[in-house]
């Protein structure tokens, strides 16, 4: 029995050695470090893109540049925190949509049958459009769903995940 645990722990020992020995001694207790997420400048351009919504009409974002300020919602069906999200966006929509606010809301990634149930389902008030192939997700670096990107009426981007995007609304759509 003792030898069983002799050859156990050298086996133990000669692991830690194997993977421990060769990282750097700064590795062995720093601490993890954050996932940096893409935080563009105020005045970074927003990508130009062009997607079809539901009814296979195309919106291209430049058509709203010197007009309206864009709020564009990346999401999914199947993600838990979108749909908890949905109430806040709709009083989003309720309040700013009237003030020139333009709100897409684009899918990622799922086919038009689905978006279309959960549209339906969900009786959203703002225009869905259909990333089939994650192409403006990419272009946007979209890392985790729901994310917001607001474009300011100049089609600069405002903010990304914008801690309290009604106040950033309050001040672009400002009289």
């Amino acid at each position: 029995m003792k030898e069983g645990r002799t050859f156990l722990w050298g086996i133990a020992v000669t692991v830690m050695i194997t993977f421990l020995l060769p990282l750097p001694a700064a590795s062995w207790s720093a601490a993890p470090k954050p996932i940096a997420s893409p935080q563009p400048s105020l005045r970074e351009k927003a990508p130009d893109f062009v997607l079809k919504d539901l009814k296979g009409q195309r919106f291209r974002l430049s058509d709203h540049r010197g007009k309206r300020p864009v709020l564009i919602i990346f999401s999914t069906t199947w993600c838990t925190f979108c749909k908890a999200e949905i109430p806040h966006f709709k009083a989003i929509h309720d309040t700013y949509a009237k003030r020139g606010l333009e709100i897409v809301n684009i899918d990622i990634q799922e086919s038009k049958e689905k978006v279309s149930r959960f549209t339906a389902q969900n009786q959203l008030p703002y225009r869905v459009l259909l990333d089939e192939d994650g192409t403006v997700s990419g272009i946007y670096d979209i890392l985790g769903v729901p994310s917001m990107v607001l474009i300011d009426k100049n089609g600069m981007i405002h903010c990304r995940q914008c801690q309290n995007v009604e106040t950033s609304l309050d001040t672009l759509l400002r009289p």
